[in-house]
């Protein structure tokens, strides 16, 4: 057996040294590879599942941590599919590489709620136009109707005044929500604007006796009288409602006005019964009134901002709104 020189000794531990050293940067580029690719999964806006060939998640982000329970629902398919979970829902992809499967789950569930507003505004202006029409001949016909019925009659077309009046509200509800708020801005006295409200809540049916207290001052408005009409009498009629769903036979309904050097400021509030669920109290279409149709509150806070301004429920003993509208 040969014995080993001392360079072939020194050549070898050299050598040694340079294995371990790249095997060294090999295990540091690794890493940083590893590093890199486990931030560019979190930072990605959607949910992600890297699973082995044996079903085992190799790699996840904190979204898809917190949607744990939803990879169980998830399914291997090639196509992209829909899944709900937890009143959400999620649109899932998946592809694989090797021995790695990749799942993603999206929130989808704003895109959608938007899609359906948009269908379903298209279908309530759709009925609005062709409901339009015979609404316009039964008011007109019941204002000639009640110059000659015999009194004890009187208050059955009055009846049926009010009834159209509100399926016309509904209609132009439906109208401005299907096309936008377009306001046209001219000055008007605020004792005009309470005057059409008075006469909307006299054409309003509740039973009980309800107090309404309007701001006594003086002030000039400049906004689109019709829209400001149908954002207060939203809130307003909103309050008669909720007045009459009290045990109590009477209630109040009251008009508070301040202002700054930027905004005229209402608050409104009532005596009613409380909101019941406030997360979804500016939703279109949803509302936990019998009565209600879904959009008035959301028309209402459209018609604030396109004025500048802003509608919020004031937190409290009382239960109240506060509108601000640009000067």
């Amino acid at each position: 057996m040969s014995s080993i020189t001392a360079d072939e000794l020194n050549l070898l531990i050299e050598q040694t040294y340079k294995v371990e050293k790249e095997f060294t940067q090999l295990k540091e580029s690794y890493t940083h590879l590893q590093d890199t690719v486990e931030k560019v999964v979190e930072f990605l806006p959607n949910a992600i599942w890297i699973l082995n060939e044996d079903g085992e998640v190799f790699l996840q982000n904190s979204q898809a941590k917190a949607l744990s329970e939803l990879l169980g629902l998830l399914k291997s398919k090639n196509d992209d599919y829909e899944v709900s979970f937890n009143k959400r829902s999620y649109l899932i992809k998946s592809s694989s590489y090797q021995d790695k499967y990749m799942l993603s789950a999206t929130d989808i569930t704003e895109q959608k709620r938007k899609e359906n507003l948009a269908t379903m505004g298209q279908m309530a202006a759709h009925l609005s136009h062709e409901i339009r029409n015979p609404i316009g001949s039964i008011s007109l016909l019941s204002s000639t109707l009640i110059k000659r019925v015999i009194p004890e009659n009187i208050p059955l077309v009055e009846e049926i005044q009010k009834a159209v009046y509100r399926i016309d509200r509904i209609i132009k509800s439906s109208l401005m929500f299907a096309k936008g708020i377009e306001p046209n801005i001219t000055p008007f006295m605020w004792s005009e604007l309470m005057e059409s409200l008075n006469m909307a809540i006299g054409y309003y049916a509740y039973s009980k006796d309800i107090k309404f207290i309007f701001p006594s001052q003086k002030f000039i408005l400049s906004a689109d009288k019709d829209l400001l009409e149908m954002l207060f009498s939203n809130f307003i009629l909103n309050a008669i409602d909720a007045i009459e769903l009290d045990e109590n036979e009477e209630g109040v309904v009251e008009v508070i006005y301040k202002a700054d050097e930027k905004y005229h400021i209402f608050v409104i509030y009532d005596s009613g019964v409380p909101i019941e669920d406030k997360k979804e109290l500016f939703e279109a279409f949803k509302s936990t009134k019998v009565k209600g149709n879904g959009l008035g509150l959301v028309l209402s806070r459209q018609i604030a901002e396109a004025h500048g301004g802003s509608v919020a429920l004031l937190e409290g003993a009382k239960k109240g709104f506060e509108i601000r509208l640009l000067k």
